[in-house]
């Protein structure tokens, strides 16, 4: 897996970062060693936390912590990589920082032993991570076999490395690299380069040449397998090695669901950006249309809408074109694509083809909004 994740500027020269995700196979002394570490960061991340909440509360003033000062209450803190304790104190504060620019973020968790995500990041200095040979060299772990799928550029330089656990019991290593990133110059906005994209929950999305994207519906039609996996579980005795066999099976068939979409939509925005330079969107909340509330979220997070525009915004970046986003509130579905009208009664859901009162086009609802949206998208590049 290859994502596009920031931008850093050094001496007047723009710097790009990329993560490369490897499969790694560690011993099992190597997996030893990954349990503690695991463990060894939730514990400094509980700690730190508990410092920080008594002493505001004593003081109302922030404590500034850092993991060697527990080294000597807590020894076995010194047996794992003091980065990945110190990686755990800037995470602490950049989930301060977050909380207290927008309160919704939530404040700082304490982390459980059971529901804690596994994973710990460690830097890399003087060479100390490295690649090759179908093998990672991570700091205190040593060489660990891995699945080197791509390999990086020889400019490409190591800046740091995630190591994961998932549910299943497999371990990944996501490694980020930092290079000069080479200019790329803007498409020129043609006719042809653009494409508007309409949301569709029951699908992926509707485009403004009339062509329904769908979406395979993986999880959906494993559902059965979970269930079946899921009826097993609960004849086995709670924390028992046959408990917790299953529910590796469980995580499994989750896991398996998420590779599958992951690589649908890894191929279907690569072929969009390939055809089009610039595509236009609405900016919906995904996170919110995924609710309850809204009596579509299992679709909703079926399809990986929102994953898809992320892969979209750096794969358009990358060629010199753009992901172009229209407001919400844009009424891209009432207003006419012939004449222009705007028809308010069309905001009801369930009006899915409709007749301009004023020109009489025969409008289908959500080709007309992908029009529409590509309209003003065409306007906003012309801003």
């Amino acid at each position: 897996m290859i994502d596009l994740l920031l931008q850093d500027i050094k001496e007047g020269v723009l710097m790009q970062n990329r993560a490369i995700k490897y499969r790694i196979y560690p011993s099992a002394e190597q997996k030893i060693l990954f349990a503690k570490t695991f463990g060894c960061c939730r514990k400094i991340w509980n700690l730190m936390l508990a410092d920080k909440i008594t002493y505001y509360q004593q003081t109302k003033k922030m404590l500034q912590t850092t993991p060697a000062q527990y080294k000597k209450a807590y020894p076995y803190l010194k047996e794992v990589d003091s980065l990945a304790l110190a990686n755990v104190q800037l995470h602490l504060q950049t989930a301060y920082k977050n909380f207290f620019r927008d309160k919704k973020t939530g404040f700082p968790r304490f982390k459980a032993a059971k529901h804690c995500r596994k994973s710990y990041t460690t830097n890399c200095q003087n060479g100390s991570i490295r690649i090759g040979n179908d093998r990672i060299r991570i700091p205190k772990a040593g060489s660990v076999k891995a699945v080197l799928h791509r390999l990086p550029e020889k400019d490409w330089k190591i800046k740091s490395a995630t190591i994961s656990q998932y549910g299943d019991g497999t371990y990944y290593i996501s490694v980020l690299f930092e290079y000069e990133e080479t200019p790329v110059s803007p498409v020129p906005v043609t006719e042809e380069q653009v494409i508007g994209l309409d949301y569709k929950s029951a699908g992926l999305y509707v485009d403004s040449n009339g062509k329904c994207q769908n979406m395979p519906g993986y999880f959906r039609m494993a559902q059965k397998e979970l269930a079946k996996r899921q009826r097993k579980l609960r004849h086995k005795v709670p924390g028992s090695r046959n408990y917790r066999k299953q529910q590796k099976r469980i995580a499994r068939v989750y896991r398996h669901i998420s590779n599958q979409r992951k690589d649908y939509l890894h191929k279907l925005s690569t072929a969009t950006a390939k055809q089009y330079a610039y595509v236009c969107v609405e900016d919906l909340n995904m996170r919110s249309m995924s609710n309850k509330g809204f009596g579509n979220g299992k679709s909703t997070l079926d399809n990986g809408y929102g994953m898809f525009l992320s892969m979209l915004d750096y794969k358009l970046a990358e060629r010199g074109g753009k992901l172009v986003k229209v407001d919400k509130f844009f009424p891209s579905s009432q207003i006419c694509h012939c004449c222009g009208c705007r028809n308010p009664e069309v905001r009801d859901l369930r009006i899915r083809e409709w007749i301009c009162p004023d020109c009489g086009a025969v409008h289908d609802r959500d080709t007309n909004a992908a029009i529409n949206i590509r309209t003003e998208g065409m306007r906003l590049l012309a801003a």
